[in-house]
């Protein structure tokens, strides 16, 4: 069996804390593990092979996630550009056996019940031995409208229905024979395409097309941009199940939850006595049932309740419970006022490291820069600033103009404007230098690369 992890997402439900190039399945936000890592875990042992469907921006941020784990994926299959569920999973099933059986999980979910997951996935396997498409139904326990519900009749799915209204949602909750659309599949790869072919013959094709002309380079396969750009973009619930009468549903009661909100991650977490979350970097007085997220700052509340307030190094989101969903309009505004606080914390996590933005002003900006050992930059150069480069530790092998020298904890380089160049580390530790920008524009789109 194959577990393929779907990597997806935008990060704007749980704004600020997860963002465009860091979505919510790669934050630890739940203990020292991301949502990506639990997930990766919690399938391991019940799955011969692992698949990590992504984008490209976030490969290096999973290979990071699976080195802590000290665990590999089979196959990466990367994506320039997102096109929905429905031909992400098409193309890790042309990259599987016919009869391979697939789990389709997607990343950013929980399982706090992994006894009660592993009864359910035997039941599904068994259905999918025998040629269905099995889809995991969670049962509810309240009327939720921001998941979609499948009606059931016992183990034969009847339809799937959109986010309803409250009144709809309590409807479906007294009936008894609705579910909570988990998002998570298990059939044979072969099964899934012959129904994908049936139902949207379309992405089918132009799915097949683009893997068939895919990079693949060891255990990684890369979908050409304008390949990707080609297939229609669909969920894999409009593009097949909801056409295909060869679904069935496994009742669910696995302490799941998809973290789609504020108050969802709230549920999660361990609270005190009066309801509020607990955490190091918070302090509460006469005040009751308030989510705080804080990584650093101490944060203090006295005489409220029911409030969300979720701090990160460059913005602040409070809001009252039940009304996060609406961060999705800031997210919005952001974006209008093109914004980068929608793509990058202050920390951007790069192939080769990360950068962490410790100061800026209208003519100078201060990064503290960390290589990985074997890693480099790409040559570059800008037109509007200089760069001073001091080694904080480890060795850098630093190359300006194709002239090379070595620095090491406490020497320093200088970068005129207009200077190819590029910073090795060729080491085995990690090497951290201070990057100072001056100049009339410190933007970060001043770079040429070659």
């Amino acid at each position: 069996m194959i577990n393929v992890v779907l990597c997806g997402g935008n990060g704007t439900r749980l704004w600020p804390l997860s963002r465009t190039l860091y979505p919510k399945q790669f934050n630890k936000m739940m203990g020292d593990r991301s949502l990506f890592q639990m997930t990766v875990e919690r399938n391991n042992s019940l799955c011969d092979q692992t698949y990590i469907v992504s984008n490209e921006e976030q490969y290096f941020l999973a290979l990071d996630h699976l080195n802590e784990l000290e665990m590999k994926a089979d196959k990466f299959i990367l994506e320039p550009v997102g096109r929905n569920t429905a031909p992400a999973i098409a193309l890790a099933c042309f990259a599987a056996g016919e009869d391979d059986l697939v789990l389709v999980t997607p990343s950013d979910h929980v399982v706090q019940n992994q006894e009660a997951y592993n009864r359910c996935l035997e039941t599904a396997k068994n259905l999918a031995l025998k040629g269905h498409m099995v889809t995991f139904g969670i049962n509810p326990n309240y009327p939720e409208t921001g998941y979609g519900y499948i009606e059931a009749d016992g183990q034969d799915v009847v339809s799937f229905k959109e986010k309803p209204d409250h009144l709809t949602a309590e409807r479906y909750l007294r009936s008894g024979n609705y579910y909570w659309n988990s998002g998570m599949f298990l059939f044979k790869a072969g099964v899934f395409l012959k129904e994908l072919r049936l139902s949207d013959e379309e992405i089918f094709q132009k799915s097949r097309l683009a893997f068939n002309d895919a990079n693949t380079h060891y255990d990684t396969i890369r979908i050409p941009k304008e390949k990707m750009e080609s297939i229609p973009s669909n969920s894999v619930d409009y593009a097949v199940m909801e056409h295909s009468s060869n679904v069935k549903v496994v009742s669910s009661d696995i302490g799941w939850s998809d973290l789609g909100s504020f108050e969802a991650l709230y549920e999660q977490l361990l609270q005190d006595e009066a309801g509020n979350s607990l955490s190091d970097h918070y302090i509460q007085v006469n005040s009751s049932r308030n989510l705080v997220i804080s990584n650093d700052r101490l944060i203090a509340t006295i005489d409220v309740e029911d409030l969300i307030i979720v701090d990160t190094p460059d913005a602040l989101m409070i809001s009252r419970q039940g009304s996060s969903q609406k961060v999705k309009e800031v997210v919005n505004e952001l974006k209008l006022r093109k914004s980068n606080l929608c793509d990058n914390h202050v920390t951007a996590y790069r192939p080769w490291g990360n950068h962490t933005e410790l100061d800026v002003s209208s003519n100078y900006k201060i990064k503290k820069v960390v290589v990985k050992p074997g890693e480099r930059l790409s040559m570059q150069k800008h037109f509007h600033r200089n760069e001073h480069w001091i080694v904080v530790s480890g060795t850098a092998l630093i190359t300006v103009n194709g002239e090379q020298s070595l620095l090491r904890r406490n020497e320093s380089s200088f970068i005129q404007m207009g200077d190819e160049h590029t910073v090795e580390n060729p080491g085995k530790i990690d090497l951290h230098l201070i990057e100072v920008q001056v100049g009339e524009y410190v933007g970060e789109d001043d770079v040429v690369r070659r």
